[in-house]
């Protein structure tokens, strides 16, 4: 569309041909069994210039407390396919209004077996920006807009091991918030995609910040990672 801004064609092209190999080693893919659902990548035009929503989850969930992630949730017969999951999800959660926004890329859904979520995730344009806040506070402890220079910042960028074994790609986005897990693993193949990665030290190792209902960051189950 003409009323989109020259950086974001890069990180569309960059996304739109990964098949679900790029995206997750989480194969094969996701069984008849998986439930449906969808997640928001949503890129606007922030402050600090080009930037991604996320949210970070309220801290007394049973699953997944605290952690730092995308608008979006399973899906529910009425919705208009992944995209229309993604968005009414997006408006439940922090109020977003969805007819400021364009789908830019669908991508293939990706099977978290711990939960058997069969997750799309949806590349979005905000096109027309509404006001976004906390509305399901049973879902939403905060609702974050992290500058992309930030993401791909050197310094910012580590890689996270966890008790389970499991290691990959993180990010320190201030103020105690560390994003990882499977939304880190998109963001991080987004910038790799659009080329915008900078170099950056693998080596360096923090741990997990993972959060239990009520717990204060005590360790819990195995991350559902890409």
């Amino acid at each position: 569309m003409s009323d989109q801004p020259p950086w974001l064609g890069p990180v569309v092209e960059g996304v739109r041909d990964l098949d679900a190999a790029a995206l997750s080693r989480l194969l094969p893919p996701p069984p008849a069994t998986a439930r449906a659902s969808a997640v928001l990548m949503l890129l606007g035009e922030g402050e600090r210039g080009p930037d991604m929503v996320l949210i970070e989850r309220a801290h007394d969930m049973r699953s997944h407390a605290g952690q730092v992630a995308f608008p979006g949730g399973a899906a529910d017969p009425g919705d208009n396919g992944p995209a229309g999951t993604a968005l009414r999800e997006a408006q439940e959660e922090i109020g977003l209004d969805p007819t400021g926004v364009d789908v830019v890329a669908v991508l293939p859904a990706l099977w978290l077996p711990p939960s058997n979520f069969a997750v799309t995730p949806v590349l979005a344009w905000w096109r027309e920006e509404s006001p976004i806040q906390v509305v399901d506070t049973a879902e939403v402890a905060s609702v974050l807009r992290v500058a992309l220079r930030d993401l791909v910042d050197p310094d910012r960028r580590f890689t996270v091991r966890h008790p389970s074994g499991y290691r990959g790609p993180g990010f320190d986005l201030g103020a105690g918030l560390v994003l990882w897990g499977f939304t880190a693993g998109l963001v991080d193949r987004i910038i790799t995609g659009a080329g915008l990665e900078q170099p950056w030290d693998h080596a360096r190792t923090e741990p997990a910040p993972v959060h239990v209902p009520g717990g204060g960051g005590a360790p819990a189950a195995r991350p559902e990672t890409p």
